[in-house]
């Protein structure tokens, strides 16, 4: 037979073998990982329930998943097994490091500093000419605010027709 033919079949073989050599890693990986458990150890089962380890047995798990609630579950169905600290982060919101994360208050004026008594307040505008600004705004929001008078019937729309002083209506000579 020709190398050729044979190639496919081999380049298959090798792919199986392969893929039976990862699969088998991650259940060995998945052995130790429960092996690991003991109690009082947190874990997270496949279902994403988090409970602490109250007895381990040869297939069986005896887990609380709330204080006075038991339930047995496999070995299977654990599908990590936690640190403390990351079990008391998750399921009781406790951080071991609470010194390096930063407090965020409740509102921002805690975020600014209190004025020293003696100091003078930095005005970034213009100065003068942004008071006299300020002060003639009022004047012209009322100029603006002010209806400019037309005669609804001296208006011609487009095709020349003259309005009759209601919404859309048009006079038919």
């Amino acid at each position: 037979m020709n190398i050729v033919t044979l190639l496919p079949f081999i380049v298959i073989i090798g792919a199986m073998f392969l893929m039976t050599r990862s699969a088998k890693n991650k259940q060995r990986q998945a052995a130790q990982m429960r092996d690991q458990m003991h109690p009082g150890t947190g874990v997270r089962t496949i279902g994403g329930m988090y409970a602490t380890v109250k007895e381990v047995n040869d297939d069986t798990v005896l887990l609380e998943v709330a204080p006075g609630v038991h339930a047995i579950y496999a070995k299977n169905a654990i599908g990590a097994v936690l640190e403390d600290s990351e079990y008391n982060r998750i399921v009781h919101g406790i951080d071991q490091d609470e010194s390096e994360t930063p407090v965020v208050p409740d509102d921002a004026s805690s975020l600014t500093e209190a004025e020293a008594p003696g100091e003078k307040k930095i005005d970034l505008g213009k100065g003068e000419a942004a008071e006299a600004e300020r002060a003639a705004e009022p004047e012209e929001a009322e100029k603006a605010a002010e209806p400019q008078a037309k005669d609804v019937k001296d208006v011609k729309d487009a095709k020349g027709a003259e309005r009759d002083g209601k919404d859309g209506g048009t006079d038919a000579k």
